[in-house]
């Protein structure tokens, strides 16, 4: 392992990515399976074993995914400011181990405990981990995209595995011959407490190789007050876990958070908006476009973890081309699979693209993500015109739902964060990509809203009545998208002029 390498050695490798990346992408993926494995879980396991309502789940599953992204702001803020990126990375993995633990002890008794330390370990890691690949790359390093991409499909990986394994377990349609039935939960949510053991074992073994990146901020200040201000952080993120408990299992207090939190995070930006020039700062107003944005994506695209998984439960057969599987399991990894599937090659479309100078602009491709999402969620509602007497219908129709929003999450994420480093100067970078996770936080938040909305619209329905109250409320959400895709691409030409050289 070569130690002590400077930035520059860094910066300047040879070939599509950077060896660094690699060791990034396995860290995330395996952080990323324990994520979105305990996700697909939140919406089935309060239903099933907490006995809560539909429509209470649906707004329970959108505050504790609220809070998750919520917190990646806070973290992003302690790890510019006191941490460094790498130790911030590092307390939040071990704060995601023992919420999983916790969780696989004794999931009912423990659940909310477990998911707050969950909460606040992810906030910790998230945001500091996509900042460092950006540090992988110069500025003007047109391989940047490509790089955010290969990340992507790592994030995706995980995510694919976590995402059908642990809830395929949980709900018995998985290594039945070795998980007690009694155990099902304690072993689904164990899984997730073992790979993020293997993440951070991931990170601490490789490390070496990032030279100077992420790093503490406060190598200059002396040993004694630098240990004070990080052992306060640390005592900090324990002592509000039982605050964040509070706030996720009384989702009203949540709404008042997201009344607050968001005008605060634009209000601290345009503070420090005060000390930049006027090219730096009409940068950062494109990137708050994109934030609003993406905060409607989100709020679509994030109706997999709560009103999708009623649907897949409730309303999909379990079977597609003859192999039987777990309806859930797909509606939480399908995505998943086509990103890995897609991602380097739509990044192999975009060089092609950038070469021939026929590539579109960022904010086109924000735009193109609409209208890819809209053609998902049509074709999710026209599952109904294929449902059986008993309100059953195709999971392979909806899988291919998944597959056409897959590339506009493409268009959207990846681009996204790539922007976020782009768009912001040097010394606000981790707030900025704090604030596009926010943007997602609200999206979370919009989606429990939205898919309580339709839960309650078809309490106590019967199952055919069920696939049309949300395949109804889907159809509803493609206009939506389409129009929001629309108004897009209109006014690229006025976002591009804010983003100047920044393509």
């Amino acid at each position: 392992m070569e130690q002590n390498l400077t930035i520059d050695q860094i910066q300047n490798f040879k070939g599509k990515y950077p060896k660094q990346l690699w060791y990034l992408f396995f860290s995330e993926m395996w952080e990323r399976f324990s994520f979105y494995g305990m996700r697909g879980m939140l919406y089935v396991f309060m239903t099933n074993q907490l006995l809560m309502k539909d429509t209470d789940a649906n707004l329970q599953y959108g505050a504790t995914q609220a809070w998750v992204y919520a917190f990646t702001f806070i973290g992003g803020l302690f790890a510019d400011k006191i941490f460094g990126f790498r130790k911030s990375l590092f307390w939040g993995g071990l704060l995601m181990i023992v919420g999983s633990v916790i969780l696989a002890i004794h999931p009912k008794e423990f659940f909310f405990i477990g998911v707050s330390f969950t909460i606040v370990g992810t906030g910790f890691f998230k945001p500091n981990i996509s900042s460092m690949v950006g540090k992988l790359y110069k500025d003007e390093d047109n391989r940047r995209d490509a790089g955010f991409s290969l990340f992507y499909a790592g994030v995706n990986l995980g995510a694919l595995i976590g995402g059908y394994i642990c809830i395929a377990v949980a709900n018995g349609n998985l290594w039945t011959s070795f998980v007690p039935e009694n155990l099902r939960w304690n072993y689904a949510f164990g899984f997730a407490s073992i790979v993020m053991i293997i993440s951070l074992l991931t990170f601490i073994q490789t490390q070496k190789s990032l030279g100077d990146i992420g790093l503490s901020p406060l190598a200059h200040f002396n040993e004694n007050k630098r240990k004070a201000l990080e052992y306060a952080t640390y005592i900090g993120s324990i002592l509000i876990i039982p605050i964040i408990m509070i706030m996720v299992s009384n989702t009203v207090y949540t709404d008042y958070f997201m009344y607050i939190i968001g005008p605060a995070s634009i209000i601290y930006l345009l503070y420090e908006m005060r000390s930049f020039s006027l090219s730096e700062n009409k940068k950062l107003v494109a990137a708050v476009i994109f934030m609003l944005f993406s905060v409607i994506f989100w709020a679509f695209f994030e109706q997999s973890g709560g009103s999708l998984s009623a649907f897949a439960v409730n309303n999909l057969n379990n079977t597609m081309f003859g192999v039987e599987l777990d309806p859930n399991g797909v509606n939480n990894s399908a995505n998943s699979l086509f990103v890995i599937a897609f991602a380097a090659l739509l990044g192999i479309v975009w060089l092609w693209m950038s070469k021939r100078k026929i590539e579109p602009n960022t904010i086109v491709k924000f735009g193109l993500a609409f209208l890819f999402l809209a053609g998902g969620f049509y074709v999710f509602y026209y599952t109904k015109f294929f449902a059986d007497e008993f309100g059953k219908t195709s999971l392979g129709l909806f899988t291919f739902g998944w597959f056409i929003i897959t590339f506009g999450e493409l268009c959207l994420s990846p681009i996204g964060m790539s922007a976020m480093t782009k768009l912001s100067p040097q010394k606000t970078q981790a707030v900025v990509m704090g604030m596009w996770f926010l943007a997602s936080a609200y999206g979370q938040y919009f989606a429990g809203l939205l898919g309580a909305n339709i839960a309650e619209a078809s309490e106590n329905a019967s199952s055919m009545d069920k696939l049309i109250v949300y395949a109804d409320g889907y159809k509803q959400l493609a206009l939506y998208a389409l129009i929001a895709g629309v108004v897009l691409i209109i006014i690229s030409p006025f976002v591009k002029k804010l983003m100047q050289e920044v393509k």
